[in-house]
């Protein structure tokens, strides 16, 4: 009866042993898969951005070297960011309604996601460059494209900033690039005042005009986009909340 006993015993702890055994692997894998699908999302962000500031960038190529075959290829490249768009946005999706995350994990996800949108909109705002720069290329050229290039040179490294800012969790980048902001918001209001003047002087140029506008105000949009996704890698790497300066607030900045 005893050596019963015994023997029972002995098989149930085989037995937990073995479950515990499972659970644990089973744990360990689910946990390396998880891993996998959050450097998955931020590859696709990253390829994404890639792609955004490219764009942004052979968009205003094509507009100050009056390339149509540029600005073309701006349009016919969207379509990539809006295919990563969907997949990051699925991407997400499964990661939150599978996973569960939590803490950082959990603010990664939903920063990606806000991210992702981000990128898309500017992939929108160089189509709208570029369409512009098709219908300023058949114009009479307006010199000098008033502060057109200095402003897509501070928007381009705001991007590219916020981008990095993201590939490494760098709040401190992320910030430059929202004192950056005020600056182009000065230079929009700047170029449409001399176009503005422009064309009351020389009503021959209103095509033209309306197009650089149409430009700057794309540009000025890009500089936002580029400001939220700098404000989320901050949520991200710190969990504060910088939108409308509202985490600087408990510092005194």
């Amino acid at each position: 009866m005893k050596r019963s006993f015994e023997v029972a015993v002995s098989l149930e702890i085989h037995y937990v042993f073995g479950a515990l055994l499972i659970f644990h692997t089973l744990g360990n894998a689910m946990q390396r898969h998880f891993v996998q699908e959050l450097e998955m999302l931020k590859t696709n962000i990253i390829k994404m951005g890639s792609l955004a500031e490219q764009a942004i960038a052979e968009a205003i190529r094509a507009l100050l070297e009056r390339r149509k075959d540029v600005a073309h290829q701006v349009l016919a490249q969207d379509q990539q960011i809006n295919s990563f768009e969907i997949t990051i946005d699925d991407q997400v999706v499964d990661l939150l309604a599978l996973q569960q995350p939590v803490a950082t994990d959990l603010r990664f996800i939903l920063a990606a996601s806000k991210i992702n949108n981000d990128l898309e909109r500017i992939g929108d705002h160089a189509v709208n460059i570029a369409e512009s720069a098709i219908q300023f290329t058949d114009l009479p050229e307006v010199e000098p494209v008033v502060d057109i290039p200095q402003m897509a040179q501070i928007t381009k490294g705001m991007l590219r900033d916020a981008i990095d800012g993201f590939i490494h969790t760098n709040a401190t980048i992320c910030r430059a690039v929202l004192r950056n902001d005020d600056i182009i918001d000065d230079l929009n209001k700047k170029v449409v005042r001399e176009l503005v003047a422009c064309m009351r002087e020389s009503p021959g140029t209103i095509e033209q005009s309306l197009e650089l506008i149409r430009v700057s105000r794309n540009l000025e949009r890009v500089a936002d986009l580029a400001t939220n996704i700098a404000e989320e890698v901050i949520f991200m790497a710190e969990a504060r909340v910088v939108k409308h300066h509202l985490g600087e607030q408990s510092t005194g900045s």
